[in-house]
């Protein structure tokens, strides 16, 4: 991975007045975005010269960036960008795999014509967002598109489950949009279509094959950037 970007080493990209929303979006951005590193220290003094803003809406953004799990405050005080954990990533993968099957299955028995129409939207936003090579939307949409889905499977405990796995997920999705070089192939979104119409046939076994095949594309494409990406850097260090 590059080095730690700390927080004030971004660009600005606010005008005065644009408050707490302002700060939020732009960190978020940066955060998702891997602009600021997981585990790069986040410099509250440094944040109120970039945004020119006292540090009560400094601290009000990174409240919610905190309770997205996109920062992390530790015991001496100071806020970190929340790091990712590479150690457990097995654990991660397995779980995820096993919520984008669990989830898909339940909507194509659960769903109605509602929730198709808003899945199919989501659907379309994920499109507009490939085909403009605009990251950070992919990243969000697909987050949305996957969630909405579990929504329509109508099981409360499997949907915050899987929702918190999408959120913990974003930045390595970004990993995966990179190996890319951020145009995603088109196989890889038929597999959305692919998705949906297996909800709205309500055909389940057919949903479980795509969830399943889609989840462990994405498994196998962010393993395999990452065991590149540290091979590099090892011959670098060499």
């Amino acid at each position: 991975m590059s080095e730690i970007i700390s927080a004030v080493e971004a660009p600005a990209k606010r005008k005065r007045g644009q408050g707490v929303g302002a700060v939020y979006e732009t960190l978020k951005h940066e955060i998702l975005d891997l602009t600021l590193q997981p585990g790069s220290p986040i410099d509250e003094v440094k944040l109120t010269e970039r945004f020119s803003m006292s540090r009560t809406p400094i601290r009000e953004a990174l409240v919610k960036l905190a309770g997205e799990g996109l920062v992390v405050t530790l015991p001496n005080r100071s806020t970190v960008v929340a790091p990712i954990d590479f150690q457990n990533l097995t654990q991660f993968f397995d779980a995820l795999t096993l919520m984008y099957r669990v989830t898909t299955r339940l909507a194509a028995t659960n769903r109605t014509d509602a929730e198709i129409a808003r899945i199919r939207a989501l659907q379309k936003g994920y499109e507009d967002a490939v085909g403009a090579k605009n990251v950070p939307a992919m990243i969000e949409v697909n987050r949305d598109f996957h969630a909405e889905i579990a929504r329509a499977g109508k099981n409360r405990y499997y949907t915050d489950l899987f929702e918190r796995l999408l959120d913990e997920g974003r930045r390595l999705l970004r990993l995966y949009y990179s190996s890319f070089n951020d145009e995603l192939p088109q196989i890889y979104l038929d597999e959305h279509d692919e998705m949906v119409r297996a909800v709205v046939d309500r055909d389940v076994a057919a949903a479980d094959k795509i969830a399943q095949q889609h989840a462990q594309q994405i498994v196998r494409q962010i393993q395999a950037y990452i065991t590149e990406d540290r091979r590099l850097n090892a011959d670098i260090a060499l």
